[in-house]
Protein backbone atom coordinates (compact mmCIF):
# COMPACT_ATOMS: atom_id res chain seq x y z
CA UNK A 1 0.00 0.00 0.00
CA UNK A 2 0.86 3.61 -0.69
CA UNK A 3 2.26 5.40 2.23
CA UNK A 4 0.82 8.90 2.87
CA UNK A 5 2.05 11.89 4.28
CA UNK A 6 5.70 10.94 4.32
CA UNK A 7 7.14 11.77 0.96
CA UNK A 8 10.82 11.63 1.80
CA UNK A 9 10.42 7.62 3.12
CA UNK A 10 12.90 5.82 1.50
CA UNK A 11 10.64 2.88 1.80
CA UNK A 12 7.04 4.50 -0.12
CA UNK A 13 5.65 1.96 -2.09
CA UNK A 14 3.47 1.94 -4.88
CA UNK A 15 0.16 -0.58 -4.57
CA UNK A 16 -0.35 -3.01 -7.20
CA UNK A 17 -3.64 -1.28 -8.37
CA UNK A 18 -1.86 1.90 -8.94
CA UNK A 19 0.99 0.10 -10.94
CA UNK A 20 -1.49 -1.48 -13.37
CA UNK A 21 -3.82 1.44 -13.43
CA UNK A 22 -1.30 3.50 -14.46
CA UNK A 23 -0.19 1.09 -17.21
CA UNK A 24 -3.51 0.60 -18.67
CA UNK A 25 -3.95 4.56 -18.81
CA UNK A 26 -0.98 5.31 -20.96
CA UNK A 27 -2.21 7.37 -23.75
CA UNK A 28 0.40 4.74 -26.07
CA UNK A 29 0.84 1.46 -24.42
CA UNK A 30 3.03 -1.65 -24.86
CA UNK A 31 1.49 -3.80 -27.90
CA UNK A 32 -0.11 -7.30 -26.16
CA UNK A 33 1.03 -10.00 -29.15
CA UNK A 34 2.95 -12.48 -27.20
CA UNK A 35 1.75 -15.92 -26.00
CA UNK A 36 2.83 -18.50 -24.11
CA UNK A 37 4.98 -20.15 -26.97
CA UNK A 38 6.98 -16.63 -27.45
CA UNK A 39 7.34 -16.15 -24.51
CA UNK A 40 9.04 -19.69 -23.87
CA UNK A 41 10.82 -18.95 -26.73
CA UNK A 42 12.13 -15.75 -25.25
CA UNK A 43 13.01 -17.50 -22.20
CA UNK A 44 14.72 -20.01 -24.02
CA UNK A 45 16.17 -17.45 -26.26
CA UNK A 46 18.00 -15.58 -23.44
CA UNK A 47 18.77 -18.72 -21.65
CA UNK A 48 21.16 -21.09 -24.55
CA UNK A 49 23.85 -19.11 -25.16
CA UNK A 50 27.77 -17.72 -24.23
CA UNK A 51 26.89 -19.85 -20.48
CA UNK A 52 26.64 -23.56 -22.18
CA UNK A 53 28.74 -23.17 -24.88
CA UNK A 54 31.93 -21.49 -23.05
CA UNK A 55 31.57 -21.60 -19.63
CA UNK A 56 30.67 -25.42 -18.73
CA UNK A 57 33.72 -26.73 -19.85
CA UNK A 58 35.84 -23.69 -17.61
CA UNK A 59 33.88 -24.44 -14.73
CA UNK A 60 34.13 -28.45 -15.08
CA UNK A 61 38.07 -28.09 -15.44
CA UNK A 62 38.52 -25.09 -12.81
CA UNK A 63 35.58 -25.72 -10.40
CA UNK A 64 33.94 -29.15 -10.72
CA UNK A 65 35.00 -31.93 -12.96
CA UNK A 66 32.67 -34.38 -14.32
CA UNK A 67 30.54 -33.48 -11.62
CA UNK A 68 29.48 -30.39 -13.37
CA UNK A 69 26.37 -31.88 -14.51
CA UNK A 70 25.66 -31.69 -10.78
CA UNK A 71 26.06 -27.76 -10.71
CA UNK A 72 23.83 -27.40 -13.17
CA UNK A 73 21.28 -28.43 -11.43
CA UNK A 74 22.40 -26.67 -8.49
CA UNK A 75 21.93 -23.45 -10.43
CA UNK A 76 18.57 -24.60 -11.73
CA UNK A 77 17.14 -25.35 -8.18
CA UNK A 78 18.24 -21.50 -7.42
CA UNK A 79 16.18 -20.63 -10.51
CA UNK A 80 13.46 -22.81 -10.00
CA UNK A 81 13.08 -21.32 -6.98
CA UNK A 82 13.25 -17.79 -7.78
CA UNK A 83 11.05 -19.19 -10.87
CA UNK A 84 8.39 -19.57 -8.89
CA UNK A 85 8.39 -16.29 -6.73
CA UNK A 86 8.37 -14.82 -10.69
CA UNK A 87 5.73 -16.50 -11.85
CA UNK A 88 3.32 -14.35 -8.38
CA UNK A 89 4.76 -11.76 -9.13
CA UNK A 90 4.08 -11.83 -13.23
CA UNK A 91 0.66 -12.59 -12.76
CA UNK A 92 -0.13 -10.20 -9.86
CA UNK A 93 1.34 -7.25 -11.97
CA UNK A 94 1.09 -8.28 -15.69
CA UNK A 95 3.52 -5.15 -16.88
CA UNK A 96 7.05 -3.87 -17.68
CA UNK A 97 9.69 -3.54 -15.26
CA UNK A 98 10.21 -7.13 -13.99
CA UNK A 99 12.20 -7.52 -10.48
CA UNK A 100 12.29 -3.58 -10.47
CA UNK A 101 8.50 -3.83 -10.22
CA UNK A 102 7.86 -6.25 -7.89
CA UNK A 103 10.36 -4.82 -5.31
CA UNK A 104 8.43 -1.26 -6.09
CA UNK A 105 5.06 -2.87 -4.64
CA UNK A 106 6.65 -4.82 -1.86
CA UNK A 107 10.04 -3.33 -0.19
CA UNK A 108 9.77 0.75 -1.29
CA UNK A 109 10.88 2.34 -3.55
CA UNK A 110 15.13 2.62 -2.63
CA UNK A 111 15.24 -1.14 -2.77
CA UNK A 112 13.48 -1.17 -6.52
CA UNK A 113 16.13 1.51 -7.22
CA UNK A 114 19.12 -0.77 -6.30
CA UNK A 115 17.17 -3.71 -7.98
CA UNK A 116 16.93 -1.62 -11.19
CA UNK A 117 19.97 -0.11 -11.41
CA UNK A 118 21.38 -4.17 -10.77
CA UNK A 119 19.38 -4.81 -13.79
CA UNK A 120 21.91 -3.14 -15.67
CA UNK A 121 24.72 -5.24 -15.10
CA UNK A 122 22.65 -8.63 -16.02
CA UNK A 123 21.27 -6.87 -19.10
CA UNK A 124 22.93 -3.95 -20.65
CA UNK A 125 26.31 -4.78 -19.54
CA UNK A 126 25.74 -8.40 -20.42
CA UNK A 127 24.53 -8.02 -23.96
CA UNK A 128 28.15 -5.62 -24.38
CA UNK A 129 29.64 -9.11 -23.05
CA UNK A 130 28.25 -11.37 -25.52
CA UNK A 131 28.23 -8.97 -28.40
CA UNK A 132 32.48 -9.25 -27.87
CA UNK A 133 32.04 -13.23 -27.82
CA UNK A 134 29.67 -12.85 -31.26
CA UNK A 135 32.03 -10.87 -32.88
CA UNK A 136 34.62 -13.22 -32.39
CA UNK A 137 32.89 -16.35 -33.15
CA UNK A 138 31.74 -14.44 -36.48
CA UNK A 139 35.70 -13.37 -37.34
CA UNK A 140 35.71 -17.31 -36.65
CA UNK A 141 33.32 -18.88 -38.95
CA UNK A 142 34.25 -16.29 -41.22
CA UNK A 143 37.79 -17.06 -41.49
CA UNK A 144 36.74 -20.94 -41.64
CA UNK A 145 35.09 -20.19 -45.15
CA UNK A 146 38.32 -17.83 -46.57
CA UNK A 147 37.25 -14.74 -45.56
CA UNK A 148 38.81 -12.37 -43.46
CA UNK A 149 38.35 -9.11 -41.80
CA UNK A 150 40.96 -6.03 -41.43
CA UNK A 151 42.19 -7.08 -37.69
CA UNK A 152 42.13 -3.58 -36.40
CA UNK A 153 38.45 -3.76 -37.06
CA UNK A 154 37.48 -7.17 -34.81
CA UNK A 155 38.72 -6.44 -31.49
CA UNK A 156 39.32 -3.30 -28.93
CA UNK A 157 42.35 -1.09 -28.18
CA UNK A 158 42.92 -2.93 -24.91
CA UNK A 159 43.58 -6.34 -26.22
CA UNK A 160 45.55 -8.02 -28.08
CA UNK A 161 44.73 -10.25 -31.47
CA UNK A 162 46.39 -13.23 -32.36
CA UNK A 163 46.72 -13.52 -36.75
CA UNK A 164 46.76 -16.89 -38.65
CA UNK A 165 50.36 -16.13 -38.88
CA UNK A 166 51.00 -16.47 -35.40
CA UNK A 167 51.52 -12.23 -35.11
CA UNK A 168 49.60 -10.27 -32.28
CA UNK A 169 48.52 -6.93 -33.27
CA UNK A 170 46.75 -4.41 -30.93
CA UNK A 171 42.93 -4.10 -32.76
CA UNK A 172 41.60 -0.23 -32.59
CA UNK A 173 37.80 -0.59 -32.60
CA UNK A 174 35.05 -4.00 -32.73
CA UNK A 175 33.28 -3.15 -35.47
CA UNK A 176 31.17 -6.89 -35.98
CA UNK A 177 29.93 -6.18 -31.78
CA UNK A 178 28.81 -2.40 -32.69
CA UNK A 179 26.74 -4.09 -35.68
CA UNK A 180 25.08 -6.47 -34.22
CA UNK A 181 24.22 -4.23 -31.28
CA UNK A 182 22.67 -1.83 -33.83
CA UNK A 183 20.99 -4.58 -35.81
CA UNK A 184 19.29 -5.80 -32.78
CA UNK A 185 18.12 -2.90 -31.12
CA UNK A 186 16.85 -1.20 -34.83
CA UNK A 187 14.70 -4.90 -34.73
CA UNK A 188 13.32 -4.01 -31.00
CA UNK A 189 12.19 -0.68 -32.63
CA UNK A 190 9.80 -1.92 -35.09
CA UNK A 191 8.21 -4.07 -33.25
CA UNK A 192 7.64 -6.83 -30.44
CA UNK A 193 6.22 -9.42 -32.59
CA UNK A 194 8.76 -8.92 -35.21
CA UNK A 195 11.47 -9.49 -32.39
CA UNK A 196 9.91 -12.26 -31.17
CA UNK A 197 9.64 -14.21 -34.65
CA UNK A 198 13.30 -13.43 -35.22
CA UNK A 199 14.28 -15.11 -31.80
CA UNK A 200 11.70 -17.96 -32.29
CA UNK A 201 13.90 -18.88 -35.45
CA UNK A 202 17.04 -18.42 -34.13
CA UNK A 203 16.13 -20.56 -31.56
CA UNK A 204 15.12 -23.26 -33.34
CA UNK A 205 18.17 -23.03 -34.69
CA UNK A 206 20.42 -23.64 -31.66
CA UNK A 207 17.83 -26.23 -30.04
CA UNK A 208 19.20 -28.39 -32.97
CA UNK A 209 22.41 -27.43 -32.65
CA UNK A 210 22.45 -28.84 -29.47
CA UNK A 211 20.47 -31.56 -29.91
CA UNK A 212 22.70 -33.07 -32.32
CA UNK A 213 25.95 -32.56 -30.04
CA UNK A 214 24.07 -34.42 -27.03
CA UNK A 215 22.48 -37.29 -30.19
CA UNK A 216 25.87 -37.90 -31.59
CA UNK A 217 28.46 -37.28 -28.43
CA UNK A 218 26.85 -39.89 -26.69
CA UNK A 219 28.02 -42.55 -28.76
CA UNK A 220 31.24 -41.73 -27.81
CA UNK A 221 31.50 -41.48 -24.18
CA UNK A 222 34.33 -42.78 -22.83
CA UNK A 223 33.02 -43.89 -19.20
CA UNK A 224 36.72 -43.83 -17.72
CA UNK A 225 36.39 -39.95 -18.06
CA UNK A 226 33.58 -40.12 -15.49
CA UNK A 227 36.10 -41.23 -12.46
CA UNK A 228 36.47 -39.84 -10.05
CA UNK A 229 32.76 -38.07 -10.92
CA UNK A 230 33.31 -35.43 -7.84
CA UNK A 231 37.06 -34.67 -7.57
CA UNK A 232 38.36 -34.73 -4.02
CA UNK A 233 38.74 -31.32 -3.25
CA UNK A 234 42.70 -29.44 -3.51
CA UNK A 235 42.18 -27.68 0.16
CA UNK A 236 41.01 -24.74 -1.57
CA UNK A 237 37.75 -23.92 -1.48
CA UNK A 238 35.99 -24.15 -4.64
CA UNK A 239 38.52 -26.32 -5.97
CA UNK A 240 36.29 -29.69 -6.46
CA UNK A 241 34.16 -31.34 -4.03
CA UNK A 242 31.49 -29.64 -2.93
CA UNK A 243 32.71 -26.42 -2.87
CA UNK A 244 34.10 -27.00 -6.61
CA UNK A 245 29.95 -27.80 -7.09
CA UNK A 246 29.16 -24.60 -5.64
CA UNK A 247 31.30 -22.89 -7.09
CA UNK A 248 30.88 -24.46 -10.60
CA UNK A 249 27.19 -23.53 -10.09
CA UNK A 250 27.88 -19.78 -9.26
CA UNK A 251 30.39 -19.86 -12.61
CA UNK A 252 27.95 -21.89 -15.16
CA UNK A 253 24.79 -19.72 -13.77
CA UNK A 254 25.50 -17.27 -16.65
CA UNK A 255 24.02 -20.03 -18.20
CA UNK A 256 20.92 -19.73 -17.35
CA UNK A 257 20.37 -16.07 -16.84
CA UNK A 258 17.61 -14.77 -19.55
CA UNK A 259 14.35 -16.88 -17.86
CA UNK A 260 13.43 -13.69 -15.64
CA UNK A 261 13.79 -11.80 -18.87
CA UNK A 262 10.25 -13.37 -19.95
CA UNK A 263 8.89 -11.28 -17.08
CA UNK A 264 10.11 -7.43 -18.67
CA UNK A 265 7.58 -8.35 -21.76
CA UNK A 266 4.79 -9.36 -19.26
CA UNK A 267 2.86 -5.63 -20.22
CA UNK A 268 3.06 -7.45 -23.94
CA UNK A 269 1.42 -10.75 -23.24
CA UNK A 270 -1.89 -11.44 -24.38
CA UNK A 271 -2.59 -13.49 -21.38
CA UNK A 272 -0.22 -12.03 -19.03
CA UNK A 273 -2.01 -14.56 -16.06
CA UNK A 274 -1.98 -17.64 -17.75
CA UNK A 275 0.50 -17.44 -19.86
CA UNK A 276 3.67 -16.12 -18.11
CA UNK A 277 4.23 -18.48 -15.45
CA UNK A 278 4.20 -21.02 -17.97
CA UNK A 279 7.08 -18.95 -19.90
CA UNK A 280 8.87 -18.76 -17.26
CA UNK A 281 8.99 -22.21 -15.87
CA UNK A 282 8.75 -23.93 -19.45
CA UNK A 283 11.89 -22.28 -20.72
CA UNK A 284 12.98 -23.15 -17.20
CA UNK A 285 12.71 -26.52 -17.82
CA UNK A 286 13.49 -26.67 -21.18
CA UNK A 287 16.70 -25.67 -20.59
CA UNK A 288 17.67 -27.72 -17.46
CA UNK A 289 17.03 -30.84 -19.12
CA UNK A 290 19.15 -29.89 -22.02
CA UNK A 291 21.78 -28.39 -19.85
CA UNK A 292 22.29 -31.53 -17.77
CA UNK A 293 22.48 -34.18 -20.91
CA UNK A 294 24.95 -31.62 -22.60
CA UNK A 295 27.35 -31.24 -19.66
CA UNK A 296 26.89 -35.43 -19.11
CA UNK A 297 28.05 -35.62 -22.97
CA UNK A 298 30.69 -33.36 -22.99
CA UNK A 299 33.06 -34.67 -19.65
CA UNK A 300 32.03 -37.81 -21.03
CA UNK A 301 33.69 -37.26 -24.33
CA UNK A 302 36.75 -35.73 -23.16
CA UNK A 303 38.44 -35.73 -19.80
CA UNK A 304 37.51 -33.00 -17.47
CA UNK A 305 41.25 -31.33 -17.07
CA UNK A 306 41.11 -31.02 -20.29
CA UNK A 307 38.07 -28.69 -20.85
CA UNK A 308 39.39 -25.28 -19.89
CA UNK A 309 40.11 -23.83 -23.03
CA UNK A 310 38.02 -21.16 -24.87
CA UNK A 311 35.89 -23.61 -27.22
CA UNK A 312 35.56 -27.30 -25.12
CA UNK A 313 32.66 -28.12 -27.58
CA UNK A 314 35.08 -27.80 -30.40
CA UNK A 315 37.68 -30.50 -28.27
CA UNK A 316 34.84 -32.64 -27.95
CA UNK A 317 33.97 -32.69 -31.41
CA UNK A 318 37.67 -33.39 -32.32
CA UNK A 319 36.91 -36.69 -30.86
CA UNK A 320 34.59 -38.05 -33.83
CA UNK A 321 34.93 -38.34 -37.25
CA UNK A 322 32.34 -35.42 -37.94
CA UNK A 323 34.57 -33.15 -38.19
CA UNK A 324 31.68 -30.94 -40.21
CA UNK A 325 29.92 -30.40 -36.87
CA UNK A 326 32.46 -27.57 -35.66
CA UNK A 327 31.37 -25.29 -38.53
CA UNK A 328 27.36 -26.00 -37.81
CA UNK A 329 28.34 -25.90 -33.69
CA UNK A 330 30.37 -22.31 -34.15
CA UNK A 331 26.63 -21.26 -36.58
CA UNK A 332 24.92 -22.23 -33.61
CA UNK A 333 26.92 -20.35 -30.97
CA UNK A 334 26.29 -17.24 -32.99
CA UNK A 335 22.57 -17.72 -33.18
CA UNK A 336 22.52 -18.27 -29.96
CA UNK A 337 24.61 -15.11 -29.09
CA UNK A 338 22.10 -13.02 -31.20
CA UNK A 339 19.02 -14.14 -29.28
CA UNK A 340 20.30 -13.60 -26.00
CA UNK A 341 21.55 -10.16 -27.06
CA UNK A 342 18.20 -9.44 -28.19
CA UNK A 343 16.67 -10.63 -24.91
CA UNK A 344 18.82 -8.50 -22.96
CA UNK A 345 18.34 -5.47 -24.73
CA UNK A 346 14.47 -6.01 -24.64
CA UNK A 347 14.45 -6.71 -20.72
CA UNK A 348 16.59 -3.66 -20.28
CA UNK A 349 14.30 -1.50 -22.30
CA UNK A 350 11.53 -2.36 -20.38
CA UNK A 351 12.88 -2.49 -16.95
CA UNK A 352 13.66 1.29 -17.62
CA UNK A 353 10.47 1.79 -19.14
CA UNK A 354 8.74 1.26 -15.76
CA UNK A 355 11.50 3.16 -13.70
CA UNK A 356 11.12 6.35 -16.18
CA UNK A 357 7.12 5.95 -15.63
CA UNK A 358 7.91 6.54 -11.65
CA UNK A 359 10.09 9.09 -12.36
CA UNK A 360 13.63 7.63 -11.14
CA UNK A 361 15.34 8.25 -15.09
CA UNK A 362 14.22 10.55 -17.59
CA UNK A 363 10.63 10.46 -19.49
CA UNK A 364 12.61 9.41 -22.78
CA UNK A 365 12.91 6.05 -21.37
CA UNK A 366 9.34 5.54 -21.47
CA UNK A 367 8.01 7.15 -24.81
CA UNK A 368 6.63 4.79 -26.81
CA UNK A 369 6.68 5.05 -30.89
CA UNK A 370 2.62 6.03 -31.99
CA UNK A 371 3.13 3.28 -34.57
CA UNK A 372 5.47 0.20 -33.58
CA UNK A 373 4.82 0.94 -29.84
CA UNK A 374 7.93 0.07 -28.88
CA UNK A 375 10.11 2.41 -26.41
CA UNK A 376 12.29 3.64 -29.06
CA UNK A 377 13.78 6.13 -27.62
CA UNK A 378 14.98 3.60 -25.05
CA UNK A 379 16.19 1.65 -27.67
CA UNK A 380 18.67 4.10 -29.16
CA UNK A 381 20.11 5.40 -26.18
CA UNK A 382 20.96 2.00 -24.79
CA UNK A 383 22.55 1.30 -28.40
CA UNK A 384 24.63 4.47 -27.47
CA UNK A 385 24.82 3.48 -23.65
CA UNK A 386 25.68 -0.32 -25.05
CA UNK A 387 28.05 0.11 -28.13
CA UNK A 388 31.14 1.93 -26.84
CA UNK A 389 31.69 -1.13 -24.36
CA UNK A 390 31.28 -3.39 -27.10
CA UNK A 391 33.89 -1.73 -29.44
CA UNK A 392 36.65 -0.45 -27.04
CA UNK A 393 36.45 -3.20 -24.05
CA UNK A 394 37.91 -6.51 -23.80
CA UNK A 395 36.29 -9.97 -22.61
CA UNK A 396 37.35 -9.81 -18.91
CA UNK A 397 35.47 -10.62 -15.95
CA UNK A 398 31.77 -9.07 -16.69
CA UNK A 399 30.32 -12.65 -16.74
CA UNK A 400 30.69 -13.12 -13.11
CA UNK A 401 29.49 -9.71 -12.76
CA UNK A 402 26.33 -10.22 -14.49
CA UNK A 403 25.30 -13.30 -12.48
CA UNK A 404 26.28 -12.24 -9.37
CA UNK A 405 23.61 -9.14 -10.47
CA UNK A 406 20.94 -11.75 -11.36
CA UNK A 407 21.42 -13.74 -8.56
CA UNK A 408 20.98 -10.41 -6.10
CA UNK A 409 17.71 -9.34 -8.09
CA UNK A 410 16.92 -12.78 -7.14
CA UNK A 411 17.15 -12.94 -3.37
CA UNK A 412 15.13 -9.84 -3.56
CA UNK A 413 12.42 -11.31 -5.58
CA UNK A 414 12.08 -14.05 -3.20
CA UNK A 415 11.77 -11.74 -0.49
CA UNK A 416 9.51 -9.92 -2.61
CA UNK A 417 6.90 -12.86 -2.26
CA UNK A 418 7.08 -13.33 1.62
CA UNK A 419 6.98 -9.84 1.88
CA UNK A 420 3.54 -9.27 0.21
CA UNK A 421 2.29 -12.32 1.27
CA UNK A 422 2.62 -10.92 5.03
CA UNK A 423 1.69 -7.22 3.34
CA UNK A 424 -1.57 -8.15 1.42
CA UNK A 425 -2.53 -11.78 1.68
CA UNK A 426 -5.80 -10.91 0.19
CA UNK A 427 -4.78 -9.91 -3.14
CA UNK A 428 -5.64 -12.01 -6.15
CA UNK A 429 -3.09 -14.01 -7.53
CA UNK A 430 -3.61 -16.23 -10.33
CA UNK A 431 -0.43 -18.20 -9.69
CA UNK A 432 0.36 -19.24 -6.36
CA UNK A 433 4.11 -19.70 -5.29
CA UNK A 434 3.75 -22.97 -3.42
CA UNK A 435 4.90 -23.64 0.29
CA UNK A 436 5.52 -20.04 1.33
CA UNK A 437 7.34 -18.86 3.15
CA UNK A 438 9.52 -21.98 2.79
CA UNK A 439 10.22 -21.56 -1.19
CA UNK A 440 11.51 -18.04 -0.62
CA UNK A 441 13.30 -18.97 2.35
CA UNK A 442 15.25 -21.66 0.02
CA UNK A 443 15.56 -19.27 -2.66
CA UNK A 444 17.01 -16.65 -0.88
CA UNK A 445 19.23 -18.75 0.97
CA UNK A 446 20.03 -20.88 -2.23
CA UNK A 447 20.96 -18.15 -4.84
CA UNK A 448 22.91 -16.42 -1.48
CA UNK A 449 24.84 -19.20 -1.48
CA UNK A 450 25.82 -19.13 -5.05
CA UNK A 451 26.34 -15.19 -4.59
CA UNK A 452 29.01 -16.38 -1.59
CA UNK A 453 30.97 -18.87 -4.19
CA UNK A 454 31.79 -16.45 -6.39
CA UNK A 455 34.26 -14.88 -4.32
CA UNK A 456 35.67 -11.68 -2.50
CA UNK A 457 36.64 -9.86 -6.47
CA UNK A 458 33.24 -9.59 -7.65
CA UNK A 459 31.41 -8.62 -4.33
CA UNK A 460 33.88 -5.70 -4.34
CA UNK A 461 33.06 -4.75 -7.94
CA UNK A 462 28.91 -5.00 -7.23
CA UNK A 463 29.45 -2.85 -4.01
CA UNK A 464 31.66 -0.18 -6.16
CA UNK A 465 28.31 -0.42 -9.09
CA UNK A 466 25.61 -0.30 -6.15
CA UNK A 467 27.83 2.78 -4.66
CA UNK A 468 27.64 4.83 -7.95
CA UNK A 469 23.93 3.70 -8.22
CA UNK A 470 22.93 5.34 -4.93
CA UNK A 471 24.76 8.54 -6.11
CA UNK A 472 22.67 8.85 -9.29
CA UNK A 473 19.50 8.23 -7.11
CA UNK A 474 19.91 10.90 -4.67
CA UNK A 475 20.77 12.86 -7.00
CA UNK A 476 18.40 12.45 -9.46
CA UNK A 477 15.52 10.02 -9.05
CA UNK A 478 15.36 11.14 -5.55
CA UNK A 479 14.09 14.65 -6.92
CA UNK A 480 12.02 13.46 -9.89
CA UNK A 481 10.58 10.68 -7.94
CA UNK A 482 6.56 10.75 -9.08
CA UNK A 483 5.54 8.84 -5.90
CA UNK A 484 7.39 11.32 -3.66
CA UNK A 485 6.02 14.44 -5.14
CA UNK A 486 2.30 12.36 -5.10
CA UNK A 487 2.66 12.23 -1.13
CA UNK A 488 4.26 15.45 -0.30
CA UNK A 489 1.43 17.00 -2.17
CA UNK A 490 -0.99 14.50 0.00
CA UNK A 491 0.93 15.10 3.38
CA UNK A 492 0.69 19.93 2.68
CA UNK A 493 -2.96 18.84 2.40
Amino acid sequence: MEKKGDGMSLFATKSVKSIIAESEGAEVKLKRTLGPGNLIALGIGAIIGAGLFSLTGVAAAQNAGSAIALSMVVAAIGCAFAGLCYSEFSCMIPVAGSAYTYAYTTLGEWLAWIIGWDLVLEYAVGASTVSISWSAYVVSILHDFGIDLPAQLVAGPFEDLKLPDGRLIHGMFNLPAVIIIFLISALLIIGIQESARTNAVIVVVKLLVVVTFIGIGWAYIDRANYTPFIPPNTGKFGEFGISGIMAGAGTIFFAYIGFDAVSTAAQEARRPQKDMPIGIIGSLLICTVLYVLFSIVLTGMVHYTNLGVAAPVAVAIDRTPYLWLNKLVKFGIIAGFTSVILVMLLGQSRVFYSMSRDGLVPRVFSAIHPKFQTPWRSNMLFFVFVAPFSAFLPLKVVGHMTSIGTLFAFVIVCAGVWVMRRKNPDAPRPFRTPLVPLVPILGMVWNFAMMYSLGIDNWLRLLVWLVIGQIIFFAYSRKHSHLRQKNAVMARE
